[in-house]
Protein backbone atom coordinates (compact mmCIF):
# COMPACT_ATOMS: atom_id res chain seq x y z
CA UNK A 1 0.00 0.00 0.00
CA UNK A 2 1.53 3.33 -1.10
CA UNK A 3 0.50 6.56 0.63
CA UNK A 4 1.88 9.97 -0.41
CA UNK A 5 0.48 13.00 1.39
CA UNK A 6 2.42 15.86 -0.21
CA UNK A 7 2.34 16.68 -3.93
CA UNK A 8 1.96 19.63 -6.26
CA UNK A 9 0.40 20.46 -9.62
CA UNK A 10 0.78 23.36 -12.02
CA UNK A 11 -1.78 25.22 -9.92
CA UNK A 12 1.24 26.13 -7.78
CA UNK A 13 4.88 25.28 -8.52
CA UNK A 14 4.44 21.74 -9.85
CA UNK A 15 4.86 21.08 -13.55
CA UNK A 16 2.05 18.55 -14.11
CA UNK A 17 -1.66 19.20 -14.41
CA UNK A 18 -3.90 17.50 -11.83
CA UNK A 19 -4.82 14.94 -14.50
CA UNK A 20 -1.17 14.27 -15.31
CA UNK A 21 -0.34 13.99 -11.61
CA UNK A 22 -3.08 11.38 -11.18
CA UNK A 23 -1.82 9.50 -14.23
CA UNK A 24 1.66 9.47 -12.68
CA UNK A 25 0.23 8.27 -9.37
CA UNK A 26 -1.49 5.36 -11.11
CA UNK A 27 1.72 4.47 -12.94
CA UNK A 28 3.64 4.47 -9.64
CA UNK A 29 0.91 2.34 -8.00
CA UNK A 30 0.08 4.98 -5.39
CA UNK A 31 -3.09 4.14 -3.47
CA UNK A 32 -3.64 7.33 -1.46
CA UNK A 33 -2.52 10.75 -2.73
CA UNK A 34 -2.88 14.18 -1.15
CA UNK A 35 -2.70 17.11 -3.55
CA UNK A 36 -1.24 20.01 -1.56
CA UNK A 37 -0.65 23.00 -3.79
CA UNK A 38 0.74 26.18 -2.28
CA UNK A 39 -2.05 28.33 -0.87
CA UNK A 40 -4.69 27.07 -3.30
CA UNK A 41 -7.17 24.23 -3.74
CA UNK A 42 -7.93 25.10 -7.35
CA UNK A 43 -6.63 21.83 -8.79
CA UNK A 44 -8.75 19.49 -6.70
CA UNK A 45 -11.94 19.55 -8.79
CA UNK A 46 -10.05 18.44 -11.91
CA UNK A 47 -8.28 15.69 -9.96
CA UNK A 48 -11.53 14.25 -8.58
CA UNK A 49 -13.24 14.48 -11.98
CA UNK A 50 -10.39 12.57 -13.65
CA UNK A 51 -10.28 9.87 -10.97
CA UNK A 52 -13.99 9.20 -11.44
CA UNK A 53 -13.18 8.04 -14.98
CA UNK A 54 -10.59 5.51 -13.80
CA UNK A 55 -11.05 1.82 -13.05
CA UNK A 56 -8.06 1.58 -10.72
CA UNK A 57 -8.89 2.75 -7.20
CA UNK A 58 -7.02 5.73 -5.80
CA UNK A 59 -8.10 7.84 -2.83
CA UNK A 60 -7.53 11.57 -3.26
CA UNK A 61 -7.01 13.54 -0.05
CA UNK A 62 -8.01 17.19 -0.37
CA UNK A 63 -5.05 19.22 0.81
CA UNK A 64 -3.12 22.47 0.69
CA UNK A 65 0.32 23.75 1.71
CA UNK A 66 0.24 27.10 3.48
CA UNK A 67 3.20 29.46 3.75
CA UNK A 68 3.68 30.98 7.20
CA UNK A 69 6.18 33.10 9.10
CA UNK A 70 7.99 31.98 12.26
CA UNK A 71 10.96 33.86 13.77
CA UNK A 72 12.23 34.94 10.37
CA UNK A 73 11.79 31.51 8.76
CA UNK A 74 9.30 30.62 6.04
CA UNK A 75 7.54 27.56 7.47
CA UNK A 76 5.12 25.45 5.45
CA UNK A 77 2.05 23.86 6.98
CA UNK A 78 0.24 21.14 5.05
CA UNK A 79 -3.49 20.83 5.59
CA UNK A 80 -5.05 17.41 4.97
CA UNK A 81 -8.71 16.43 4.62
CA UNK A 82 -9.80 20.05 4.41
CA UNK A 83 -13.24 21.17 3.31
CA UNK A 84 -12.14 23.02 0.18
CA UNK A 85 -15.49 24.80 -0.05
CA UNK A 86 -15.41 26.21 3.49
CA UNK A 87 -16.11 29.99 3.08
CA UNK A 88 -13.73 31.04 5.87
CA UNK A 89 -10.95 28.93 4.40
CA UNK A 90 -11.57 30.32 0.92
CA UNK A 91 -11.24 33.82 2.36
CA UNK A 92 -7.98 32.84 4.05
CA UNK A 93 -6.60 31.51 0.75
CA UNK A 94 -7.70 34.67 -1.07
CA UNK A 95 -5.62 36.71 1.37
CA UNK A 96 -2.66 34.40 0.68
CA UNK A 97 -3.09 34.90 -3.07
CA UNK A 98 -2.99 38.67 -2.59
CA UNK A 99 0.23 38.36 -0.59
CA UNK A 100 1.75 36.24 -3.35
CA UNK A 101 0.82 38.74 -6.03
CA UNK A 102 2.29 41.64 -4.05
CA UNK A 103 5.51 39.70 -3.51
CA UNK A 104 5.69 38.79 -7.21
CA UNK A 105 5.41 42.44 -8.20
CA UNK A 106 8.30 43.36 -5.90
CA UNK A 107 10.42 40.46 -7.22
CA UNK A 108 9.77 41.63 -10.78
CA UNK A 109 10.87 45.17 -9.89
CA UNK A 110 14.17 43.87 -8.52
CA UNK A 111 14.75 41.57 -11.48
CA UNK A 112 14.12 44.50 -13.81
CA UNK A 113 16.97 46.35 -12.09
CA UNK A 114 19.10 43.27 -12.78
CA UNK A 115 18.39 43.63 -16.49
CA UNK A 116 15.49 41.19 -16.83
CA UNK A 117 12.60 43.08 -18.39
CA UNK A 118 8.99 41.91 -18.56
CA UNK A 119 9.49 39.01 -16.16
CA UNK A 120 6.22 39.51 -14.27
CA UNK A 121 4.08 39.08 -17.36
CA UNK A 122 6.12 36.05 -18.41
CA UNK A 123 5.90 34.47 -14.94
CA UNK A 124 2.16 35.11 -14.72
CA UNK A 125 1.67 33.53 -18.13
CA UNK A 126 3.76 30.54 -17.07
CA UNK A 127 1.76 30.14 -13.84
CA UNK A 128 -1.50 30.13 -15.83
CA UNK A 129 -4.48 29.60 -13.53
CA UNK A 130 -2.29 28.75 -10.56
CA UNK A 131 -0.49 30.65 -7.82
CA UNK A 132 2.63 32.52 -8.90
CA UNK A 133 5.75 31.40 -7.04
CA UNK A 134 9.48 32.08 -7.12
CA UNK A 135 9.85 28.89 -9.14
CA UNK A 136 7.96 30.52 -12.01
CA UNK A 137 10.41 33.42 -12.02
CA UNK A 138 13.30 30.96 -11.94
CA UNK A 139 11.90 29.08 -14.93
CA UNK A 140 11.52 32.36 -16.85
CA UNK A 141 15.15 33.24 -16.13
CA UNK A 142 16.28 29.82 -17.35
CA UNK A 143 14.01 29.52 -20.38
CA UNK A 144 14.13 33.07 -21.67
CA UNK A 145 17.15 34.86 -20.23
CA UNK A 146 19.93 32.28 -20.40
CA UNK A 147 20.41 31.55 -16.69
CA UNK A 148 22.03 28.12 -16.65
CA UNK A 149 19.72 26.32 -14.20
CA UNK A 150 16.89 26.70 -11.71
CA UNK A 151 19.42 26.21 -8.93
CA UNK A 152 21.57 29.07 -10.23
CA UNK A 153 18.50 31.29 -10.59
CA UNK A 154 17.98 30.96 -6.85
CA UNK A 155 21.67 31.14 -5.97
CA UNK A 156 22.22 34.34 -7.95
CA UNK A 157 18.90 36.17 -7.79
CA UNK A 158 15.93 34.66 -5.94
CA UNK A 159 17.37 32.96 -2.87
CA UNK A 160 17.52 34.45 0.60
CA UNK A 161 19.70 37.55 0.64
CA UNK A 162 20.17 37.61 -3.13
CA UNK A 163 19.60 40.56 -5.49
CA UNK A 164 15.93 39.88 -6.24
CA UNK A 165 14.96 38.32 -2.93
CA UNK A 166 11.77 39.64 -1.35
CA UNK A 167 10.67 38.62 2.11
CA UNK A 168 7.02 37.63 1.98
CA UNK A 169 4.59 38.85 4.63
CA UNK A 170 3.05 35.52 5.57
CA UNK A 171 0.61 34.88 8.44
CA UNK A 172 1.78 33.41 11.71
CA UNK A 173 1.99 29.63 11.94
CA UNK A 174 -0.79 29.49 14.54
CA UNK A 175 -3.15 31.37 12.20
CA UNK A 176 -2.64 28.79 9.45
CA UNK A 177 -3.18 25.91 11.87
CA UNK A 178 -6.42 27.50 13.07
CA UNK A 179 -7.62 28.05 9.48
CA UNK A 180 -6.94 24.42 8.58
CA UNK A 181 -8.65 23.14 11.72
CA UNK A 182 -11.73 25.32 11.15
CA UNK A 183 -11.95 23.84 7.64
CA UNK A 184 -12.17 20.38 9.20
CA UNK A 185 -8.57 19.43 8.37
CA UNK A 186 -5.43 18.32 10.13
CA UNK A 187 -2.33 20.55 10.19
CA UNK A 188 1.03 18.94 9.38
CA UNK A 189 4.46 20.50 9.82
CA UNK A 190 5.93 20.02 6.33
CA UNK A 191 9.47 18.74 5.60
CA UNK A 192 10.90 19.72 9.02
CA UNK A 193 14.38 18.45 8.15
CA UNK A 194 14.70 20.76 5.15
CA UNK A 195 14.64 24.11 6.95
CA UNK A 196 17.99 25.84 7.30
CA UNK A 197 18.07 25.77 11.09
CA UNK A 198 19.95 24.09 13.90
CA UNK A 199 18.52 21.18 15.87
CA UNK A 200 17.94 23.58 18.76
CA UNK A 201 15.75 25.78 16.56
CA UNK A 202 14.00 22.74 15.09
CA UNK A 203 13.05 21.63 18.60
CA UNK A 204 11.72 25.11 19.31
CA UNK A 205 9.74 25.09 16.04
CA UNK A 206 8.08 21.76 16.81
CA UNK A 207 7.30 22.89 20.36
CA UNK A 208 5.56 26.02 19.07
CA UNK A 209 3.75 24.01 16.38
CA UNK A 210 2.42 21.58 18.99
CA UNK A 211 1.42 24.38 21.36
CA UNK A 212 -0.54 25.96 18.49
CA UNK A 213 -2.46 22.66 18.29
CA UNK A 214 -0.84 21.30 15.16
CA UNK A 215 -1.71 17.67 14.54
CA UNK A 216 1.21 15.93 12.83
CA UNK A 217 4.75 16.16 11.52
CA UNK A 218 6.17 14.84 8.24
CA UNK A 219 8.39 12.04 9.48
CA UNK A 220 9.07 10.50 6.06
CA UNK A 221 10.18 12.57 3.08
CA UNK A 222 12.95 12.28 0.48
CA UNK A 223 16.52 13.13 1.38
CA UNK A 224 16.09 13.12 5.15
CA UNK A 225 19.36 12.28 6.92
CA UNK A 226 19.32 9.46 9.48
CA UNK A 227 20.17 11.78 12.38
CA UNK A 228 17.30 14.11 11.47
CA UNK A 229 14.93 11.13 11.26
CA UNK A 230 15.90 10.24 14.82
CA UNK A 231 15.32 13.78 16.08
CA UNK A 232 11.94 14.01 14.36
CA UNK A 233 10.80 10.67 15.81
CA UNK A 234 11.82 11.90 19.26
CA UNK A 235 9.94 15.16 18.78
CA UNK A 236 6.84 13.37 17.54
CA UNK A 237 6.81 11.25 20.70
CA UNK A 238 7.59 14.17 22.99
CA UNK A 239 4.74 16.29 21.68
CA UNK A 240 2.33 13.45 20.90
CA UNK A 241 2.19 14.32 17.22
CA UNK A 242 0.92 12.01 14.53
CA UNK A 243 3.26 11.13 11.65
CA UNK A 244 2.75 11.97 7.99
CA UNK A 245 4.65 10.94 4.88
CA UNK A 246 5.04 12.85 1.63
CA UNK A 247 7.35 13.10 -1.35
CA UNK A 248 6.79 16.86 -1.93
CA UNK A 249 6.53 15.85 -5.59
CA UNK A 250 6.72 18.64 -8.20
CA UNK A 251 7.81 16.80 -11.36
CA UNK A 252 9.44 13.48 -12.26
CA UNK A 253 13.12 13.41 -11.33
CA UNK A 254 15.73 11.04 -9.99
CA UNK A 255 15.52 12.68 -6.56
CA UNK A 256 11.80 12.52 -5.86
CA UNK A 257 9.01 10.25 -7.03
CA UNK A 258 5.43 9.71 -5.95
CA UNK A 259 5.18 7.14 -3.17
CA UNK A 260 8.88 6.28 -3.11
CA UNK A 261 10.65 5.51 0.21
CA UNK A 262 7.94 6.91 2.45
CA UNK A 263 7.74 4.24 5.11
CA UNK A 264 7.17 5.35 8.69
CA UNK A 265 8.92 3.95 11.75
CA UNK A 266 6.73 1.36 13.46
CA UNK A 267 6.61 3.26 16.75
CA UNK A 268 4.95 6.29 15.15
CA UNK A 269 1.19 6.67 14.79
CA UNK A 270 0.27 7.48 11.17
CA UNK A 271 -1.98 10.45 10.60
CA UNK A 272 -4.28 8.21 8.57
CA UNK A 273 -4.79 5.66 11.35
CA UNK A 274 -8.44 6.69 11.85
CA UNK A 275 -9.40 8.10 8.45
CA UNK A 276 -12.84 6.77 7.67
CA UNK A 277 -12.45 7.06 3.87
CA UNK A 278 -9.64 4.48 3.84
CA UNK A 279 -10.93 0.93 3.77
CA UNK A 280 -7.62 -0.99 3.86
CA UNK A 281 -6.30 -2.89 6.86
CA UNK A 282 -4.49 -0.12 8.76
CA UNK A 283 -3.02 -2.56 11.28
CA UNK A 284 -1.42 -4.57 8.49
CA UNK A 285 -0.02 -1.38 6.94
Amino acid sequence: MKIDLHSHTHFSDGQLSPTELLQRAHTMQVDVLAITDHDTVAGLDEAHAYQQTQKRALTIIDGVEISTAWHGFDIHIVGLNIDRQCPDFQAFLSAQAKRRRERAEKIAEKLSKCGFEGVLEKAVRLAGPGQITRAHFARVLVNQFGVSSMDNAFKKYLGKGKRAAVKAVWPEMAEAIEAITRAGGQAVLAHPAHYDMTTKWLRRLVTDFAEARGHAIEAACPGMAANKQTVIRELAHEHQLLASAGSDFHFPSRWTELGRNLGLASELTPIWHNWSQLSFDKEAL
